[in-house]
């Protein structure tokens, strides 16, 4: 009788202190097809567990089969094997933290969404066609990709595609806060035109477009701003690459500047209906803070370094221009 005793205490106390033989900290991830067997197996093969008979005997007092829940669930070396159960039974998952990237396509944004959460691709891309979803806050197919605000947010691996938007609508309003609305309100006395922002984050797109270097940007911005002022197109080689849809054009030839698409800043003046990528915060930033200068022509320098030559008359302009195609020209660049 003793020894059934001790046997039991014994058996007690190995249930109760079972735990992971880990040396940093590890996470599974359960999904809505998992179930009470996934699991066991998600936790076998990721956690290094003691012993799976703890888990089974944790799973059956903890009623674990009709309480699963989705999410990402960290183990460490501390816990013990009902810790994790209870975890998941009650929903203490782990927050990640979601990068929103500053992409081309709205297809593009779904696709690098959906590999940082449990949310399929195409239902994110199907959320953002549905316009209906959106037009309440004031965005359409071409402008909604001012709607992004590339950052990194802390948020739930199993959240939901409504839940998703909610926060990043969340995190736009924060971002325009009343700071930035000045500043918007006073690039539109510079631009000579009220400036949404929306427009803004064309702006900043055609800006992103152009150079990578930010030290430029607000020069870019200016640049362009004293064009929208004296009604000059933009005259922007991006948007053409935009209006055909061909992102690996090197040269943008005469027959290219011909193409029929409200993106095409040669043959239209003012703004493009929409942002031609997802606007960086310094992009957004750029034409927020604007230089003040009088530059009208831009032209990538003959080093290809990435910079441009600036000039505030078309001659000038001209022989910029002329330095850069004789360097295209050396390179075999067509």
């Amino acid at each position: 009788m003793v020894s059934l005793i001790a046997a039991a205490a014994i058996g007690a106390v190995w249930l109760y202190n079972s735990g992971f033989t880990l040396g940093k900290p590890t996470y599974i991830y359960i999904d809505r097809n998992d179930n009470i067997d996934s699991v066991e197996y998600k936790i076998k093969e990721t956690c290094h567990p003691q012993s799976m008979r703890a888990f089974q005997a944790w799973a059956i007092l903890l009623k674990l089969e009709d309480r699963i829940r989705t999410g990402k669930y960290e183990v460490t070396a501390d816990m013990m094997m009902k810790d994790l159960v209870r975890n998941i039974r009650n929903h203490n998952e782990q927050p990640i933290r979601i990068v929103v990237p500053s992409v081309r396509t709205m297809p593009e944004m779904a696709k690098r969404l959906s590999q940082q959460l449990m949310i399929d691709s195409a239902e994110i891309a199907n959320y953002i066609d549905e316009t209906s979803h959106l037009k309440n806050w004031g965005y359409t197919q071409e402008n909604i990709p001012a709607f992004f605000i590339p950052n990194t947010y802390e948020v739930y691996w199993d959240m939901s595609v409504e839940a998703l938007f909610e926060r990043l609508h969340k995190e736009n309003t924060a971002f325009w806060n009343e700071k930035r609305l000045a500043k918007l309100k006073e690039a539109g006395e510079y631009a000579g035109r009220e400036l949404t922002k929306e427009e803004v984050a064309t702006l900043a797109s055609i800006i992103d477009s152009e150079t990578a270097n930010n030290a430029e940007k607000a020069t870019i911005a200016a640049l362009y701003m004293n064009r929208l002022r004296m009604g000059m197109p933009l005259q922007s080689d991006p948007t053409v690459k935009f209006a055909l849809q061909d992102w690996g054009l090197r040269r943008i030839l005469h027959k290219h500047l011909e193409v029929e698409s409200p993106y095409n800043t040669y043959k239209n003046t003012g703004l493009p209906p929409g942002p031609i990528c997802v606007p960086s915060i310094a992009g957004i930033e750029a034409v927020l803070n604007h230089d003040k200068n009088n530059y009208i022509y831009m032209c990538a320098k003959e080093d290809f370094s990435g910079t441009h030559n600036f000039a505030t008359n078309y001659a000038e302009h001209q022989k910029n221009a002329a330095r850069y195609v004789k360097a295209l020209n050396q390179r075999g660049i067509r």
